[in-house]
């Protein structure tokens, strides 16, 4: 999650002091608006809806379960009929119009989330065609339409169309690719933070690494989504240098970068005021994804490790997207996600929603409990966005200004 940009949304409303310790807490201590049955959680979804419930259904199907019917529908009917997906519709019966705050974040989750339960071909197609409508000319996208391109939000694009069946390095705009952004956001390898991804340059053109970005980039750019598994091992930590970067050097200048910074401690720490040298979990857990997917197992397993240690606590107070990360991430390792610190992720999650059931034969109860056990929306929709931050969501609306290692 983009918490300099929130950082700074927030303070130039007045509201930081207030914000920043309600976000370290947890989620929204009660809902705005009446939450669906088929939607997974009970805090206000106004800004995470679809996000968190399309990790939810992602991380159910990695562990073999198929998703509640009443859940895949709701995700289903949230769509526009122009194939977008806004964060969340109260009344998913009313047209979308202008108003209806469509983004590439959300679209993208949602296209990643269908495609594995299946069942969506049209509706998946659909949200492509969107995706590729609005395409910038330097290859990426931003959160909003017509915004500017981001390392996070061209990544999650680059996942949903990897899971749809399309090759992101033939999804081109004046010529370039989802690829070329991705390599225009890393930083030169002489430089501080070098290998690192910006999230965007800032307002002089400068590029700052961004652990919430590079690790978002890490996945983009080897084309892979949210159920990234362990990949091949790099061949080494050197810093590959050039104008015009591979995607594979981009991920292997980005994932030693990535492991460098989490190598002491184990764990990404907060940029957001308020929360500044405390733990970063969700990023922590889509850091392990991002460095299992790049072939780095060793450094992934001791951010998991930690994770395993600290976060249990953080997930119970965040909710289903918290759970579904970490299940993610120890998807990604092939670790056992129904022991996590004593505690079964799977079982944790699948409570916060209609009830999954378990696909495959091989899966019985017991068993499963024990190993699954720049924007055109105004200021105040971006400070609803940054006051769900706190609980971690990853890649959830990224921008930062704020240098991170």
């Amino acid at each position: 999650m983009n918490v300099r940009r929130c950082a700074a949304a927030l303070a130039a409303v007045g509201v930081l002091a207030a914000a920043a310790p309600a976000t370290a807490a947890g989620p929204s201590p009660s809902p705005k608006v009446t939450v669906p049955s088929g939607l997974y959680g009970t805090s206000d979804p106004t800004y995470d809806g679809v996000w968190r419930q399309s990790l939810t259904l992602i991380a159910q199907r990695t562990v073999g379960y198929r998703p509640a019917v009443q859940a895949v529908d709701w995700l289903a009917g949230q769509q526009c009929a122009n194939g977008a997906f806004a964060a969340f519709r109260a009344d998913p019966a009313k047209t979308c119009d202008s108003k209806v705050m469509v983004d590439s974040n959300s679209t993208g989750a949602a296209v990643q989330a269908l495609q594995a339960t299946g069942g969506h071909g049209a509706a998946v197609g659909k949200a492509v065609t969107w995706l590729k409508s609005v395409q910038n000319k330097d290859g990426g996208w931003g959160y909003a339409p017509g915004g500017a391109s981001d390392t996070n939000s061209t990544s999650v694009v680059i996942g949903a169309l990897a899971a749809a069946g399309s090759d992101p390095a033939d999804v081109h705009k004046a010529g370039k690719s989802p690829y070329d952004l991705l390599a225009a956001m890393s930083i030169p390898c002489g430089e501080t933070g070098g290998g690192g991804l910006a999230y965007q340059p800032d307002k002089k053109g400068k590029l700052y690494a961004n652990a919430d970005a590079t690790a978002a980039g890490v996945l983009g750019a080897l084309g892979k989504g949210f159920d990234a598994v362990t990949g091949k091992a790099p061949g080494g930590n050197a810093c590959a240098t050039g104008k015009h970067l591979t995607p594979a050097q981009v991920a292997d200048n980005a994932g030693a970068h990535l492991a460098s910074v989490v190598a002491k401690t184990g764990h990404l720490t907060s940029t957001l005021p308020g929360t500044m040298d405390q733990p970063d979990y969700g990023n922590t857990a889509d850091t392990v994804v991002a460095l299992a997917a790049d072939g780095r197992s060793a450094q992934a397993l001791q951010s998991y490790t930690w994770l395993e240690k600290n976060a249990g606590k953080w997930a119970a107070q965040s909710g289903p997207a918290a759970y579904a990360q970490l299940i993610l991430a120890a998807h990604a390792l092939g670790a056992q996600p129904g022991d996590f610190g004593g505690t079964s992720l799977i079982r944790s999650l699948n409570e916060l929603g209609p009830a999954p059931h378990l696909e495959s034969a091989a899966h019985d109860t017991k068993k499963s409990e024990k190993s699954d056990g720049g924007s055109k929306f105004g200021v105040w929709w971006f400070v609803g966005v940054c006051l769900v931050a706190g609980i971690g969501v990853g890649f959830l609306l990224s921008g930062r200004k704020k240098r991170q290692p």
